[in-house]
């Protein structure tokens, strides 16, 4: 069963499975919560043509697409929050534009074809190198400090803006460190999950465990924990079953999912119960406790 430790490159896997499946919910959670889960998919569509500029120019694939990708997500939020444009129609801008980069420039590039994409549209665990590893640390660490050490801020902006700017807050400024710290999630998992399915393990993870979980810190933890299993259990099966590994994590995460619904049924009713039983009535004046 360990036998795929024995091998660097399924080490390396697992290894940025492991920071993947921490860094996604760690991010997803904010974007749930503003009910932008869609997010993920358009970064991601920007990112690509990120890649294939990395395959143009000749250098790192990953950090021009986290160059690419931040600068896309900002441009979403800036034209979210200034009301040129609504989400939905930046959103749309940046799936069709990214994908549409992308595919130009890859075939501009020397020797360049779409094939060269695939890794990165689906993931790949075969091709993770040891330069991989290291941006992928630094972007998770990035990702991780400012989801976990701004939580509290970032819970305040996503949950009410309007309060949170009467409080004190910077808003805007929040709200392009998260669009930053999104597309830096992104980068991060494209060569595992791949830039098509990422979004998923952004959102699903989260979604299972508020099925499951009253509370952020609770929903956040438990996320968490679901994104590692199903990360480390995806790639360990695309290994044994040579199936890729982005469908595989994907479908993992759907399973969860279901399964906390089931489970949590019950403990759902009863709370309905609880919240539409009636206040006991308050009991007279003088009468003992």
């Amino acid at each position: 069963m360990l036998e795929l430790l024995d091998y660097p490159f399924m080490q390396r896997a697992l290894q940025a499975a492991l920071l993947i499946g921490v860094a996604a919910p760690a991010v997803g959670i904010y974007l749930v919560q503003r009910r932008q889960a869609l997010m993920g998919d358009g970064i991601g569509h920007v990112a690509l043509t990120g890649v294939a500029l990395g395959f143009l120019l000749s250098t790192s694939p990953v950090w021009t697409a986290v160059v690419v990708s931040a600068a896309g997500a900002v441009l979403m939020e800036l034209l979210r929050s200034s009301g040129r444009a609504r989400g939905d129609i930046a959103l749309a801008m940046l799936f069709y534009g990214g994908m549409a980069g992308g595919v130009m420039i890859i075939n501009l590039a020397p020797g360049g074809s779409t094939a060269n994409l695939t890794s990165y549209l689906w993931g790949s665990v075969t091709t993770v190198s040891p330069e991989d590893i290291t941006a992928i640390t630094v972007l998770s660490a990035f990702v991780l400090l400012v989801g976990l050490g701004l939580r509290r801020q970032l819970f305040a902006v996503c949950q009410d803006e309007e309060f949170a700017r009467v409080t004190g807050l910077p808003v805007r400024a929040l709200n392009l460190l998260l669009a930053v710290t999104a597309a830096a999630t992104v980068t991060v998992a494209m060569r595992v999950v791949g830039l098509l399915l990422v979004s998923a393990l952004m959102v699903i993870p989260v979604v299972a465990a508020q099925q499951a979980t009253r509370g952020f810190a609770a929903t956040l933890g438990l996320s968490i924990a679901i994104g590692v299993a199903v990360s480390l259990a995806g790639t360990t099966t695309s290994y044994y079953a040579d199936v890729p590994p982005g469908a595989t994590i994907v479908l993992y995460a759907l399973g969860v999912f279901l399964l906390v619904s089931v489970l949590a049924l019950p403990l759902a009713r009863r709370r309905a119960r609880a919240a539409e039983a009636p206040e006991p009535a308050p009991a007279p004046a003088g009468a003992r406790p």
